[in-house]
């Protein structure tokens, strides 16, 4: 469906990065928040959901398990979550933390960034391709309008763009030890949110289906 079909299911970039502060809020509570912490296991966009003023919150705690004490740095479980939100360490180890939810929010941060789903089709088509593989070689050019969504057609402020894809880059470092803690990506993010709000130009027409990047249900 074109864009122009249909606006109420729009979203312009100062909207999606109130859903990246709204969605890391809710994290951040399950981990920093809760007594034990709680990690999501299957975070991912489609269990994002929006409500009519485009306000985030986080559904599906269905695979959601609270550390058996406080102190514990992860466990093990049974195979979970969604395919192209999992970190490494979870494909390898069978083990999960507060890292590997992390992992799956710098995920929802780049399909948020790009209009592009966690897997994609590479060019050929012949296979899926994840969607950091795509992204990754365009981040370390430097071309920050080749990975923005073309929806948005060059409607951003390049600060706050940059500062998201820093702060999705840092979510999904290989090594989970090197991934920050949700409460420094939603200072992060605030901070991103600051710098587009106070940008030179005003974002008034970009826009982005949901259903297109799966936000609400």
């Amino acid at each position: 469906m074109h864009p122009t079909d249909d606006h109420s299911k729009v979203l312009i970039w100062s909207k999606r990065l109130q859903i990246d502060v709204d969605a890391a809020q809710g994290l951040d509570y399950l981990h920093n928040g809760c007594k034990p912490p709680i990690i999501h296991r299957d975070l991912k966009t489609s269990n994002i959901l929006l409500n009519e003023d485009f306000r985030a919150k986080i559904a599906d705690f269905g695979l959601s398990r609270a550390f058996a004490a406080e102190n514990d740095s992860h466990m093990s479980t049974h195979p979970a979550g969604t395919f192209g939100y999992l970190g490494p360490e979870f494909q390898s180890s069978r083990n999960c933390d507060k890292k590997s939810d992390v992992y799956s929010f710098g995920i929802v941060l780049f399909e948020l960034i790009t209009g592009q789903p966690a897997v994609m089709r590479s060019q050929d088509g012949s296979e899926p391709m994840h969607i950091l593989q795509w992204l990754i070689p365009i981040v370390e050019s430097g071309d920050i309008r080749r990975m923005m969504d073309p929806r948005l057609q060059g409607e951003f402020n390049t600060n706050s763009a940059w500062k998201v894809v820093e702060i999705a880059m840092s979510c999904t470092q290989r090594r989970a030890i090197e991934r920050p803690d949700i409460n420094l990506v939603l200072a992060e993010l605030k901070e991103s949110l600051v710098s587009n709000s106070s940008g030179s130009f005003e974002v008034t027409s970009s826009e982005i289906y949901c259903d297109s990047v799966p936000m609400a249900r």
